[in-house]
């Protein structure tokens, strides 16, 4: 029997490698046209201006400021790893069918909806991976939108999307370990009152005429996962934190954003005494402009005699591991359902045979 070949698709938002506006433009019109508009009303005619107006301000900035971002990357890297986990486990559904691990954008090339128009042709199925922990509309939405253009009613049957990865205790406890292993200790029993931010994407909370938004925002499963962390976090005999606070990157337009930004939590540290603060971006899987870059940059700005910046889990072994299991486990759940498919199926030939 033929073997059954699935293509798991390890997908993030993409940022340009190579910092030039003929990159940024095509970039940044996409981001305007796919997320954007979700929010914000824009006629057709001013998406390019824009989109182009953003490109010019983030080269500027970037190039005065010699950022390079290293999302692609470090995504990349995550795509290897995984698919060296994946092709080393010893599970048995591993040896009955092919997995082949690529890594694909909303915003750069390769692109996730040609993506899943190739490997929809070539493969039985596909699991889709959006790397952002806290699903919305403008995260794992735009890859169930391209899923839903690209296979249709046939979804149901070849596409599994890993989501609620949040919710998971043991990425839980990953993060926790990751933090612990990294967060520097020297101040650490010198009377010195230390601080962490979790600094996370934030979310619209009413439009601009003051009405709840009308896509998912992921709002309330935002809370939920800092007050999981924290509490996780505070509780373990590890802990060298005072507090913790959630902090927001929040976006200019659209509305009313979540209240508890980075700035907000920096301000009631300096208010509560705070002499240190260490922030960790646990919002996100990889570095990129928000975190390595905008949030980091807060960062060095602020007012706090010590601060330290802990990268994202990034190319963290665990996290890799965790993550390839959860894959296998839904290539488990695919091949179970196609299963099922194909068994009807030769059920229902086999009653229209009989009925000849």
């Amino acid at each position: 029997m033929k073997k059954r070949r699935y293509a798991v698709l390890i997908v993030t938002y993409g940022e340009v490698e190579r910092l030039t506006l003929r990159n940024l433009w095509p970039s940044t019109r996409r981001i305007v046209k796919v997320i954007t508009r979700q929010i914000v009303k824009v006629p057709k005619l001013l998406i390019y201006m824009i989109a182009d107006y953003r490109s010019t301000r983030h080269y500027i900035d970037w190039r005065l400021h010699n950022y390079e971002s290293t999302l692609v990357d470090t995504n990349r890297t995550q795509t290897m790893s995984i698919a060296n986990l994946i092709s080393r486990d010893t599970r048995p559904v591993l040896a009955s069918v092919d997995v082949d691990v690529i890594d694909s954008y909303y915003f750069v090339p390769p692109y996730l909806e040609d993506t899943l128009f190739e490997v929809q042709a070539e493969y039985d199925g596909v699991i889709v991976v959006p790397m952002i922990p806290v699903e919305s509309a403008f995260s794992c939405g735009v890859a169930c939108q391209m899923v839903t253009d690209a296979y249709g009613n046939d979804r149901f049957e070849k596409v599994r999307l890993l989501n609620k990865l949040w919710q998971d205790e043991e990425l839980h406890r990953i993060y926790t370990d990751y933090l612990f292993q990294n967060v520097d200790r020297s101040y650490v029993g010198k009377g010195v009152k230390k601080g962490l931010v979790l600094v996370i994407h934030g979310t619209l909370v009413r439009d601009r005429a003051g009405n709840p938004p009308k896509v998912f925002t992921g709002l309330n499963e935002t809370g939920e996962f800092f007050e999981m962390m924290k509490q996780r976090i505070m509780d373990d005999p590890r802990n060298v934190f005072h507090g913790v606070k959630q902090g927001c990157m929040n976006h200019t337009t659209g509305g009313e954003w979540t209240a508890e930004t980075v700035q907000k939590a920096f301000q009631e540290f300096m208010a509560e005494g705070y002499d240190s603060v260490v922030m960790f971006p646990y919002g996100f899987f990889a570095d990129n402009s928000e975190t390595e870059y905008e949030a980091r940059t807060l960062l060095e700005k602020s007012p706090f005699a010590c601060k330290q910046y802990i990268r994202c889990i990034n190319g963290s072994p665990q996290f890799a591991e965790w993550l390839a299991s959860r894959i296998i486990e839904q290539v488990e759940k695919l091949e179970a359902v196609q299963e099922t498919f194909d068994n009807l199926l030769q059920k229902k030939q086999k009653g229209e045979h009989a009925g000849n």
